[in-house]
Formats: C-alpha cells, structure tokens, sequence
C-alpha cells in the first residue's frame, strides 16, 4: 500500500511541477496551444499572474516531495494529507469556477491519494 501511495505522490508532484512549468515560463507559448479559447492578446498582460500561480503549484509540488524525506510514518503522512488537501480543495474550487475537468485531473487524484492514506493507517 506504502508502494502505491508514494507513486501516486510523487505523479501529484510531478504534475504540479508540470504546472509551475507550463505557468511560469511557457504561459506566452504553449499556453496559446493549450487555451485555443483564451484570447490570444491576453496572454502577455497575464503572464506575471500565471506565474504567480505556477508558484502556488511549484509550493504544493515541493510538500509532496518533502514527504519522501520523512522517516516517520505518521508524520509523513500528516504532511501529504495536508498538501493533498491543499490540491483537492484547489481543484474542486477550479471545477466549479473555471473548468470541470480540473477535478479529474488535480483533485480526483488528491483524493484517491487521501483515502489510501487513510486507509492504509487502519
């Protein structure tokens, strides 16, 4: 169970560093292949915002991975439920002000995750 938690971990963490990428410094390139409805002309006035977010990614991504370093069982597990929480509530608010698919993508897997972890100390 131990195995499966810290994959799925480390594919969170692997994702919202994706995030910090994609936002911090490919916003102005691979943001226009990626929002096609996103007018073109407002993605230079938000770089310094998708930025900013991509931060808040980076942020949750290096919880994650902080988890790794952890000896202690339980207090692992505190830490990634808390960043986990962190992400699930994150996509489940981007689900229901921007677009859907955020909670399968962002909070669908935090809360897999969650539950894992829960479980796995029963």
């Amino acid at each position: 169970m131990e195995l499966i938690i810290n994959l799925l971990i480390g594919a969170i963490a692997a994702f919202h560093l994706y995030i910090l990428w994609f936002e911090m410094f490919a916003w102005e390139t691979r943001g226009k292949k990626v929002f096609k409805s996103f007018p073109k002309e407002l993605f230079a006035p938000t770089k310094s915002m998708a930025a900013n977010q991509g931060l808040y990614n980076g942020f949750l991504a290096a919880g994650l991975i902080w988890t790794f370093f952890i000896s202690n069982t339980i207090w692992k597990h505190n830490i990634a439920i808390f960043f986990l929480s962190c992400i699930a509530v994150a996509g489940i608010f981007g689900a229901l002000t921007a677009d859907k698919k955020i909670f399968f993508v962002q909070a669908l897997p935090s809360i897999v995750t969650l539950l894992l972890i829960l479980f796995s100390q029963f």
